[in-house]
């Protein structure tokens, strides 16, 4: 007999899944004999529901599909609650389920009872994600579930939520499943004459940009990207959730632009700005347009916005000229009308290429110097620089969230699509940890590394014996300030208690790994940084380096920083 939760299974694998990120529970019981009936799907048992939500999430960012995780209703559901939150607010596909007691013991008392009757997890859930919905019967479950994938894959995606009561598990499931990505694979909206008029607008001036957003990723579209790019010279900014989707060692990338950017960006978005600036798959927040300068310069270029996210189109009201649709679409109609656009654009590509090596005659980062300072404890740029000169080109490296992250998003270089990840919006502390796994799982042929803290370890830690476990060959980099880094800097200028309150006593983490079953070293002096990494790397099996940073080295966020100052909620 097919069951329900086998049903589930099947259907995953049937869309492309390889791993279920799981922490299991008596209200999950039914999936753990319908999990060995399926050996094409493997189950990753995290330490923590947060953790299997997190590695999810991990798993959709590194393969562009999407990730699912399975823990109990009530209790396993809430643990959720703030990496579910994280998944919508960067548009993270990710499927939730949880288990849920049977139908006719609603709202008698049993334990752990969350169903509508009591706590309603569907309500819980519901303003997190696109669709959160109860399965009371097997007999739903093909209905339910192809609604659920088709919520979180339509535009703008995000996480989807079933509570699956044990009914709707353990029942007869005679369903014939087709696939729902598929018909999101081959849908590339776009509004097809705001989009010819915007290419139009390409003739206002010659000094044409990209900056390139998280859509661009979504889409698929960096190598459409890079080749209109290199066709007329227009040089690519990139926000920092889109970091990596234009080779930032090519010719015409200005770097990031916004929170933790870099010069060259700021240069051709507001110093010296362009004459038509095309915005492709961002919307505009505080970080990525530099607290809404972008919105507020005096000499600000016409933007041209390219988005599926109408609500993003429609939100603040800054660009010139909207073309609602698909980066990828967009990018590939600029290809098909290229001789109609060759008149105006190769005309203008010697100014613009002019134009591109003044702004790159001048420093490209700040502080340059802290990448290899000879300083104890560490400078955190010292220990990202070591780390990015040994690393693959192609690895994956995930940033978590604190001072590390702006350190990283100046420093490091990224050279292609998905190989810079890190939880921009909401940046939960500790999620680039538990997510590093489903990376791993995701991309088994890939070296993966984190950058965290120490707060964050404080938080999440525990995922690294999950990563240890499956002899997972991640490095975690733990850059160890003994402190809450990025609030230490403010707090410790307003007195003794607030910096008392933001510093943490130091700890052994690599201790701490080799006690989770990893490799564990410990870094003290700038000299040892390259070998030890060398090390880590070569053990090819889950590793921890604890280096011993600086707390007080101030962010290189100058720029943004200059943009606060010059903004005022009040104007």
């Amino acid at each position: 007999m097919t069951t329900g939760a086998d049903f589930i299974l099947n259907a995953l694998v049937q869309e492309g899944l390889t791993h279920l990120f799981m922490v299991p529970g008596g209200l999950v019981d039914p999936f753990l004999p319908a999990l060995a009936r399926q050996p094409k799907l493997q189950p990753i048992v995290a330490a923590h529901e947060a953790g299997a939500a997190y590695m999810a999430d991990g798993y959709a960012r590194a393969t562009g599909r999407f990730g699912v995780a399975l823990g109990i209703g009530g209790p396993g559901l809430c643990n959720m609650a703030t990496a579910v939150a994280a998944a919508k607010t960067d548009a993270s596909p990710v499927l939730v389920l949880s288990g849920e007691i049977p139908t006719d013991m609603e709202g008698l008392g049993e334990f752990q009872d969350a169903s509508q009757a009591t706590l309603d997890d569907t309500a819980v859930m519901k303003p997190l994600t696109r669709l959160s919905a109860t399965v009371a019967s097997a007999r739903c479950l093909d209905h339910w579930l192809r609604r659920a994938l088709t919520a979180m894959w339509t535009q703008p995606q995000g996480p989807a939520h079933l509570s699956v009561t044990r009914d709707a598990m353990t029942s007869a499931c005679a369903a014939d499943y087709k696939p729902v990505s598929p018909y999101f694979d081959a849908f590339s909206p776009l509004s097809r004459p705001a989009a010819l008029a915007a290419l139009k607008l390409l003739e206002t001036g010659p000094k044409i940009a990209f900056l390139a957003g998280a859509g661009v990723e979504h889409d698929d579209a960096a190598g459409a990207l890079k080749t209109v790019a290199e066709r007329w010279s227009i040089p690519v900014a990139t926000t920092l959730r889109a970091k990596g989707v234009f080779p930032e060692d090519h010719d015409l990338s200005l770097g990031v632009f916004g929170y933790a950017g870099a010069r060259h960006a700021t240069a051709a978005i507001l110093n010296d700005p362009a004459d038509v600036l095309v915005v492709l798959g961002s919307g505009f927040n505080e970080r990525d347009t530099m607290h809404w300068t972008l919105d507020g310069s005096a000499q600000k270029p016409l933007i041209i916005h390219v988005n599926t996210d109408m609500e993003i189109l429609a939100a603040h009201g800054v660009a010139g000229h909207i073309a609602p649709g698909d980066c990828h679409a967009f990018l590939n109609l600029m290809q098909e009308r290229a001789s109609a656009l060759d008149a105006a654009l190769a005309a203008g590509a010697p100014q613009r290429r002019a134009w591109l090596a003044n702004i790159k005659a001048a420093p490209r980062l700040y502080d340059i110097e802290n990448c290899a300072s000879p300083a104890k404890p560490l400078h955190p740029a010292t220990a990202i620089a070591a780390l990015r000169k040994i690393f693959p080109r192609d690895g994956v490296v995930l940033i978590d969230s604190g001072a590390h992250r702006a350190f990283a998003g100046h420093y490091w270089r990224s050279y292609m699509p998905r190989t810079y990840i890190s939880a921009t919006n909401l940046g939960p502390m500790g999620w680039a940890i538990p997510a590093s796994v489903g990376v791993q799982c995701a991309r088994p042929d890939r070296r993966v590394a984190v950058l965290t803290g120490d707060g964050c370890m404080l938080m999440h830690g525990m995922e690294v014996q999950t990563a240890a476990r499956y002899n997972l060959p991640i490095l975690f980099v733990v850059l160890n300030n003994s402190a809450l880094g990025n609030v230490w800097l403010r707090a410790h200028e307003l007195g003794e208690l607030p910096a008392e309150l933001t510093s943490l006593p130091d700890h052994d983490w690599a201790g701490f790994a080799r006690s989770l079953g990893a490799r564990g070293y410990t870094v003290t002096d700038p000299s040892a940084l390259e070998e030890t990494i060398r090390q880590a790397l070569a053990a090819k099996t889950t590793a921890l380096i604890d280096i011993k940073t600086a707390k007080n080295c101030p962010t290189p966020v100058y720029d943004f920083n200059a943009g606060a100052k010059s903004w005022s909620y009040h104007e």
